[in-house]
């Protein structure tokens, strides 16, 4: 998953004057420290909302400047000095909404639901604000006699657009109600992710019978002990909604009644009538968005975000994916018959429910390819995996990443790399956050610290909650942990490599549908028998994964390709189906949910991949945008086969991606930049032949 820290621009009519409070706030000045890297160390909680109220003073000032400006309105005093105008806003919300998502503490949680209607209203000031938009709309209405280059033109069309996106052209008795939707989304957002934070760190199975632990690996085993230990309860194991616990106890566990009641609590999450509960806020927030789009314009909020795609249009996204339906669902159907027959075979007279599918998965996945996951992940220690990562990175691109340290980091799971191109400039700076914890939200995320913008170079992070160490044992990865690894690395690619002029479109800086191309491409890497080779080694003996379980593990690589297709496309299609809604009245979100299901065909023993309360996805950015990986699966697959067809390190496949797609952010047309770079547009056969569908 990408994330950025997106700050919403626009000016409040706060001051600030606590000038003696903030002598020694770190983010008002850029950064005093080797490459610019974040003081971690000299960070405090206290130097927040100063440095975003003098950041709003900041990019005031700066409009304020543009609008007085008296020279006639060209792209360097509008657009360029538009694009500047908020340095410290750019360092505080970079670093702040990564802390509440990797390393969140209640203090912190509260200082974000106070700011949150602060930069709401800043933003909406600004994007209403019809001074600057006249400066924005004089430069538009000249863009064909400025000789822009193709890169000036792309920034000076997206800031209009946003401009017109964000109500400029609205009346004001329309711009005021805009500007309290506005405020009320930024909140409500805020108090959805962290209910489903509370909900996954809340819930907790202690287990004190060895009995109970049938079918757990010793490893697991022990992992839960520690985690046990932790919560104070030494001699039990602890269970956890983490994925890192709860994927391999549905995965091993004997206990039938244990798997339920942890497959419950996660599918319930958000849906408990508690103080976690977030139908209301879901309800709420589908509710406001509709009625925002129809200010603006549209049917539908769908409409209204993917007129600014790829896709653009809801009625092609519904095609695409009802289409992928009809391959997913009957393949998805004949595994589970699969597996109830072997569940039959057990003479047990029990039928197949949602809580067995990973259970008796890995059962058939040891019957039909000899393989279990416990045979693979020995060799996937996590460090091995990060090497092999960089390795394939250091052979198609020629890039090197070194560790530094002495880096000040926010938690000591933290590590830095600086990255260096071939012939030894720097590229930027990398950190990683592998391991899961209780202020950490949960999945896998790449983001920024700071973007790059012409000699400025990125910093980089990736983030995400793997297998912990146990004991003397390393984290070992499962084979979905490994791909998400080089999932991620292959976002950060797309942050570190990028060679754009401006901020507004560099790096990842891309359409929705266009921004997980370099990472799902990335993936295909990390399964090739030449790359485990590289970097899958055993983490006692050293020894390389030998060519039977390389053999192995290819062969199932469409295994329960069904299953996978269809919890994704029934998240992505029950996405659409909320965000395609025109009258939200008395909309019970629950009912909806199981009605939509219901008449797609899902089967009751797979359910979307997140369900509507717990859906963090469509609060983080990907509203009306979660189809956006499998859109960008086509892409990725399509891409990968050029990469076949001339040799998966092939030097002049590699450069092609590079200059095209990964040094571009989005400085032309998506589409453009990707028939650039393999002749033609994407055909869907790779995706359906890679996923077992034909």
């Amino acid at each position: 998953m990408f994330k950025r820290s997106i700050l919403i621009l626009a000016a409040s009519c706060m001051m600030y004057s606590c000038a003696n409070q903030t002598e020694s706030n770190p983010f008002l000045t850029e950064f005093q420290t080797p490459n610019g890297v974040p003081p971690f160390d000299k960070i405090r909680l206290e130097h927040y909302e100063p440095a975003f109220l003098q950041g709003i003073e900041e990019q005031n000032a700066n409009i304020r400047a543009i609008v007085d400006n008296t020279e006639a309105p060209d792209f360097e005093n509008v657009i360029v000095a538009f694009d500047n105008s908020s340095p410290i806003l750019n360092r505080v919300s970079a670093i702040f909404f990564n802390m509440t998502d990797a390393e969140t503490s209640d203090a912190l949680n509260e200082l974000s639901i106070k700011l949150a209607p602060v930069l709401s209203e800043h933003g909406d000031n600004i994007s209403l604000n019809q001074a600057l938009f006249n400066k924005v709309q004089a430069v538009y209405q000249k863009k064909d006699s400025l000789n822009l280059t193709t890169e000036q033109q792309r920034l000076l069309d997206k800031t209009y657009k946003d401009f017109v996106r964000s109500g400029a052209n609205l009346s004001a008795e329309k711009q005021a109600r805009l500007r309290e939707i506005n405020k009320q989304l930024s909140t409500l957002g805020i108090t959805f992710s962290n209910n489903i934070l509370n909900e996954n760190n809340e819930f907790m199975l202690f287990v004190d019978k060895q009995e109970d632990l049938a079918g757990l690996p010793e490893w697991f085993r022990q992992s839960a002990a520690e985690e046990a230990k932790a919560a104070g309860q030494e001699g039990k194991w602890l269970f956890t909604l983490h994925n890192a616990s709860r994927l391999p106890f549905l995965q091993y566990s004997a206990n039938r009644p244990l798997r339920e009641k942890i497959y419950k609590a996660y599918i319930n999450r958000g849906n408990n009538n508690d103080k976690n509960d977030n139908k209301k806020i879901i309800t709420d927030i589908v509710s406001l968005r509709l009625e925002k789009a129809r200010l603006l314009g549209f049917d539908c909020y769908s409409n209204f975000v993917l007129d600014n795609t790829m896709a653009k249009n809801s009625a092609t996204v519904m095609e695409f994916l009802n289409n992928l339906w009809n391959y997913a669902l009957p393949k998805a159907k004949a595994e589970a018959a699969e597996l109830q027959k072997l569940m039959d075979k057990e003479g047990k007279g029990e039928k197949l429910e949602a809580w067995d599918w990973w259970y008796y998965t890995e059962k058939l996945r040891k019957e039909k390819y000899d393989l279990e996951e416990d045979q693979i992940k020995p060799y996937f220690k996590l460090e091995n995996v990060r090497e092999g990562a960089f390795a394939v990175a250091n052979k198609l691109y020629g890039i090197t990443l070194t560790k530094l340290n002495n880096i000040p980091v926010y938690h000591p799971d933290v590590e830095v790399f600086e990255v260096k191109d071939a012939d030894g400039s720097q590229l930027g700076i990398f950190y990683v956050d592998y391991f899961p914890r209780p202020g950490k939200s949960g999945g896998a995320w790449m983001s920024n610290y700071r973007e790059q913008k012409g000699d400025i170079r990125p910093l980089v992070c990736n983030v995400a909650s793997f297998t912990k160490p146990v004991g003397d044992t390393p984290s070992l990865l499962t084979m979905d942990e490994v791909e998400t690894l080089f999932h991620e690395f292959g976002h950060g690619l797309h942050g570190l490599l990028t060679k754009c002029n401006y901020l507004g479109v560099s790096g990842t800086n891309v359409v929705r549908d266009f921004v997980e191309l370099p990472s799902q491409i990335n993936e295909h890497w990390a399964t090739e028998p030449e790359v485990l080779k590289m970097y899958a080694r055993h983490y006692q003996t050293g020894e390389v994964i030998p060519d039977s379980l390389i053999e192995k593990i290819l062969k199932q690589k469409t295994f329960n390709q069904g299953f996978m297709t269809t919890e994704l496309l029934a998240a992505a299609i029950l996405d659409m189906n909320l965000h395609n809604l025109t009258d939200t009245k008395g909309i019970d979100v629950v009912a909806y949910e199981k009605e939509a299901m219901d008449q797609l065909g899902l089967i009751p023993e797979i359910a979307p991949r997140y369900r509507t309360t717990y859906f963090n996805h469509i609060i983080g950015g990907y509203a009306a945008g979660y189809y956006s990986y499998l859109w960008a699966n086509v892409l990725d697959n399509d891409a990968f086969e050029a990469f076949k067809e001339h040799g998966i390190f092939d030097k002049a496949t590699a450069d092609l991606f590079r200059r095209n797609v990964l040094e571009k952010g989005d400085s032309e047309d998506p589409m453009t930049l990707y028939k650039n770079f393999r002749g033609a547009e994407p055909q869907l056969e790779p995706m359906l032949k890679n996923r077992g569908m034909k």
